[in-house]
């Protein structure tokens, strides 16, 4: 079924229609998987990596193209090398071999059929662990059903309150309502985070949300979203790793990295909505939540 979709690819809120086994869709790929690399990852937040480390896939491209991405090389420039669906299934296995807690698919959207493909390949050889759809949030619904019942952690971005600021800094249209749809969905299929006794998320949905230079993020708009719409129990990380890089430094305001200020205000807007689940694994963090 999903590789059936390539011949008119809608996998994500761009739904160019792309014959993907003749041509290349928005995101550069056709219908193999690039990967850049993959290993345990200590830096995802706190109910991910555990003691043991998140098992992340890096994805070459990406179905966004934002104009600040902290790893173009990767999501703009395709750094990776093309892979069969058995090679992938592999990646996963030796992940799970290595302890790692998660199989942490990072910018999976665009690659969803060959994952799918895979995904089968390593269950049937004893994958077990929970599978994490780290996406940008640009996610089609008919994407997000072929998912169903096979992920298990959500964990989409949300980047912009406005389309207009969708369209000039990521080049993709309408990005709050393809992003509020999906955020639904994914909540509907999998509900809030759940964490068993050592603080390992087991399934749920977890938010990202980057604030960025002068409110572009519109954080307000996004934390009353998921208080009102989706639930206060939303485990959310607001981010305050903002730098200006890939074409940010010639593009104002985005050449400047978030002061303080920006993110201790962002912080206590989203606490404004009753949002109370923050990931605080940054010792800045902490420090502004005391």
């Amino acid at each position: 079924m999903a590789y059936q979709r390539l011949r008119n690819c809608d996998f994500c809120g761009r739904e160019c229609g792309v014959d993907r086994f003749h041509e290349l869709g928005s995101c550069h790929t056709g219908v193999r998987a690039r990967v850049a690399s993959y290993g345990p990852h200590f830096g995802e937040e706190d109910p991910l990596r555990g003691f043991r480390g998140s098992g992340t896939i890096f994805f070459s491209w990406c179905n966004l193209s934002c104009q600040y991405c902290q790893n173009s090389d990767i999501s703009q420039q395709g750094r990776g090398r093309e892979i069969e669906q058995e090679e992938l299934a592999k990646m996963m296995l030796a992940l799970q071999a290595q302890g790692c807690h998660n199989i942490n698919l990072v910018s999976p959207t665009h690659v969803l059929a060959p994952i799918l493909a895979a995904v089968l390949v390593a269950a049937e050889a004893g994958l077990c662990r929970p599978l994490v759809w780290n996406t940008g949030g640009y996610d089609s619904l008919s994407a997000l059903e072929l998912l169903d019942g096979v992920v298990d952690i959500y964990m989409p971005d949300m980047k912009y309150a406005s389309a207009e600021v969708g369209r000039k800094y990521s080049l993709v249209e309408n990005y709050p309502q393809v992003n509020r749809a999906a955020v639904k969905e994914m909540h509907r299929q999998v509900g809030d985070l759940v964490l068993d006794e050592r603080g390992v998320a087991r399934r749920g949905l977890l938010v990202r949300h980057l604030v960025l230079p002068a409110g572009l993020a519109g954080t307000p708009e996004v934390a009353r979203f998921l208080a009102e719409e989706i639930s206060r129990d939303t485990y959310i990380n607001v981010m305050d790793q903002y730098r200006p890089c890939y074409r940010a430094p010639s593009m104002p305001p985005l050449d400047c990295p978030v002061t303080r200020e920006e993110f201790k205000a962002a912080l206590k807007q989203a606490r404004q909505e009753d949002l109370h689940r923050f990931d605080t694994r940054e010792p800045r963090l902490l420090h502004v939540l005391r």
